[in-house]
Order: structure tokens, then sequence, then C-alpha cells
């Protein structure tokens, strides 16, 4: 069973971010998650447009940027223009009027269009834009930061999305606390990729060609 391993950038070393990418893409990272926040939709301020910008033009692996942004529609642009074609932008749909038409420009720029559920977002009031949409990713943490404690009652709604993916064709992405047990207990029944932050990838004694090696053997 081949997941896919999306490395959270936010959680690197941004002394020397080129070395980072070098060594994830030699470890066999699948794509870099972008973790864009504008301290208004979520209380705090990660990756830059420039920072989102430097990544792609540094790999050639698919992107997944995750747009925490109020009305993310007024701006989207300027990701857009510095995407390649195949790259993933998720929104909020929460965080704007019209969220159809946000994800339409991201179809639009040839990019793959995705929402992410909040903890407290209910799989019912999005299954409209799962019809729109090529993947879902489901935070297990409030978003805005990283290391916070998995809210358990998330895993619920993997029992909702994980049957429709293939009526709608969508793929579900888990975000946040991604521990062992969770790539062991999600990964067989459907899961197709998980972003690894502090728990499993970055900061650790073990090179990344090892945690990732590790991790793949998880889902086995």
């Amino acid at each position: 069973m081949h997941i896919e391993l999306c490395a959270s950038m936010m959680c690197a070393n941004f002394g020397n971010l080129e070395k980072e990418v070098r060594d994830l893409e030699a470890a066999g990272i699948d794509s870099f998650h972008i973790d864009i926040m504008d301290g208004r939709y979520v209380p705090n301020f990660a990756m830059s447009l420039n920072d989102m910008a430097y990544i792609a033009s540094a790999t050639e692996k698919p992107l997944d940027v995750h747009l925490m942004l109020e009305h993310p529609n007024n701006n989207i642009h300027f990701f857009l223009e510095r995407l390649r074609p195949g790259d993933t932008v998720y929104i909020h749909p929460e965080a704007e009027y019209h969220p159809s038409t946000t994800l339409q420009k991201v179809i639009n720029a040839g990019m793959v269009p995705g929402i992410a559920i909040n903890p407290g977002t209910s799989v019912e009031t999005v299954v409209e834009m799962l019809q729109i949409v090529k993947k879902v990713l489901v935070m297990s943490v409030n978003p805005g930061n990283a290391g916070q404690m998995y809210l358990p009652y998330v895993s619920k709604k993997y029992d909702k999305l994980l049957p429709l993916q293939k009526e709608m064709g969508f793929d579900a992405y888990w975000d946040g606390a991604c521990s062992a047990d969770k790539i062991t207990e999600f990964a067989p029944k459907g899961v197709k990729g998980f972003v690894l932050g502090t728990t499993l990838l970055f900061g650790k004694k073990k090179s990344y060609a090892e945690a990732i090696t590790d991790i793949r053997k998880l889902a086995q």
C-alpha cells in the first residue's frame, strides 16, 4: 500500500531551507505541505508567499498549499501565479462567502482543488463541495500551530467521508498530530495521505530517510 507522505514545511529548519528541501526530496517525501496563515482566520502567522515560491522553484515534487486565510478569493491569484500545474491548493469553506467560486479559480489555473475541514466543521456542511474538490484535508487539531493535541472525535469524520470517496471522486488526507498509530489505523481504511510534522518527521535523532522508511512500514 502506497500512502502519500507530505512534509509540513512550517516545521522545517528555515536556517537552511534549501538543504531541508533537498534532504526531504532525497529521502523519498511525496510532496511539500505549505501552511499559509494570515493571523486573522487562525491566531498565528506561518509561511509566506515567498517561502512557498522558493520551495516551488527548488523542487519538482508537488506542493500542497494550505491557505488559512480570511476570504482567500481576494488574494488567491498571488499564489496561483507562483505555483505549477498539478500543485494542490486547499481553502477552508468557512473562510469564504462563496467557496465554490474560489475553488473554480484553482481549477482554471490547472491546480488541484481541495478543502480543509476544521475539527468543528461537520461533513454534512461540505457535502456539496465534495463533488468539486479532488482532495479533502481533515484537521485533527485546531489549525494555527504545530505540536497541538489530537482531538479524538475528529476520527469519526472519516466514517462519513471515506465511503463517499469513490462516488464523488476525492481523496482524504490527515493533517495534525500524525502519530504512528494514526497511520496504522487509517491508511488501511482508505486515507490517501498524511501530513508529517514534529510527531514523526521533524526534530528527530534519525535522518529523514530513516524516518520516512519507518513511516512507510506502518502502512503495510
